[in-house]
């Protein structure tokens, strides 16, 4: 895969649920860890989803930066294309002054063992990490599970930022058609 490039699961232009205020949210395609009930399992092949340049997708989140306080990303497993990820959020940080926020599988020692975190994790304003675990869940202040951590990278935002984070929204497309995510998605049917 190109180097230069994200494979997207979806996009979303303006969720209030996915981190601190109106954000826009990158769910990668693409994890290997099979944490299991996670909340996202159809992004975990890597066949799946788009392939995205990162210049592309930086200005396609860039074009909304007048509506929003910052970017997450999710997945699937974002550190699972580490290089692409860096470009990304290094192209957010360099033309805005969007936050970021990134949701990963890995453990802060595991991130730090990949090459190249260190220049990553630059470029990241709030990092949750650690595999969601179902017999662990907590579900609120973006914590899936109790296992997961919060590194706060930046002093842009703080636990009682994240604890103001809706755990969940359904999200309606001018098509009609419903969207539910969140870090305790509501359980149903579209």
């Amino acid at each position: 895969m190109d180097l230069e490039a994200l494979r997207i699961h979806h996009l979303e232009p303006s969720s209030r649920a996915n981190g601190p205020g109106l954000r826009f949210v990158v769910w990668v395609q693409g994890c290997s860890l099979g944490c299991p009930a996670c909340f996202n399992p159809e992004t975990h092949p890597k066949a799946g989803g788009e392939i995205i340049s990162t210049a592309v997708l930086a200005e396609i989140a860039l074009r909304e930066r007048g509506n929003i306080e910052g970017i997450t990303v999710s997945g699937g497993e974002p550190f699972q294309q580490i290089q692409a990820l860096g470009g990304f959020l290094s192209i957010i940080r360099e033309q805005s002054n969007l936050s970021t926020l990134v949701f990963t599988g890995f453990t802060w020692k595991e991130i730090q063992r990949l090459p190249g975190a260190a220049e990553v994790l630059k470029s990241i304003d709030v990092l949750l990490a650690g595999r969601y675990r179902n017999d662990l869940r907590i579900a609120k202040s973006l914590l899936g599970s109790s296992n997961k951590t919060i590194y706060f990278l930046s002093d842009r935002y703080s636990a009682c930022d994240l604890e103001e984070v809706p755990a969940a929204e359904i999200l309606i497309r001018p098509d009609g058609t419903t969207f539910r995510t969140g870090i305790d998605p509501l359980r149903g049917t579209d």
